[in-house]
Order: C-alpha cells, then sequence, then structure tokens
C-alpha cells in the first residue's frame, strides 16, 4: 500500500510541477543567453519572470520556496519508485 500511496503524490505532483519548473528553467536560460549578448536591460521581464512576478500577481517570496519543495517531492518519490518498487512487465 505504501508504494501505491509514493506513485499516486508523484503523479499528482508532476502536472502541477511541470509548468513552474519549464517557466524556470527557460526564463533562466534565456536571461543568461541575453547577459551573454550584452542584452540584459532589455530582457529583465525574463527575470521577473524567473524570479515569480507575474503581472500584477507578484509570488517572488514564496515561488521559489513552492518550485523547491515539489522538485525535491518529486526528486524523493522518483528515487523511491526506482529503488524500491518491483518492476513492471511489459508482458499481458
Amino acid at each position: 500500500m505504501k508504494a501505491y500511496r509514493i506513485r499516486q503524490l508523484h503523479r499528482t505532483l508532476v502536472p502541477f510541477m511541470v509548468l513552474p519548473l519549464l517557466l524556470t528553467l527557460t526564463t533562466g536560460t534565456a536571461f543568461q543567453f541575453a547577459v551573454a549578448a550584452n542584452r540584459a536591460q532589455d530582457f529583465f521581464w525574463l527575470l521577473e519572470l524567473h524570479r515569480g512576478k507575474f503581472g500584477s500577481v507578484n509570488l517572488e517570496f514564496i515561488y521559489p520556496i513552492l518550485n523547491a519543495l515539489g522538485l525535491l517531492t518529486l526528486l524523493i518519490t522518483g528515487l523511491l519508485m526506482w529503488l524500491g518498487l518491483p518492476r513492471r512487465s511489459n508482458a499481458s
């Protein structure tokens, strides 16, 4: 039953974490390319998205914490499934 709960937690959390993690990854990478091209001043809006400021909605304080907790939970549950759960066979 424990394995089912871990898998269920992982499966439930993934859809909520994909968008914030992809947003953090793409905005951070794009901003670094802008810095390398000496165009950072034109792309500070990417940095604001990266930090969690979405227009009038400012999540700068909680966004990194939620991102970190979500990623850590996915990492732990993924490792637990990978290391401890029996593998499903493809044969029917």
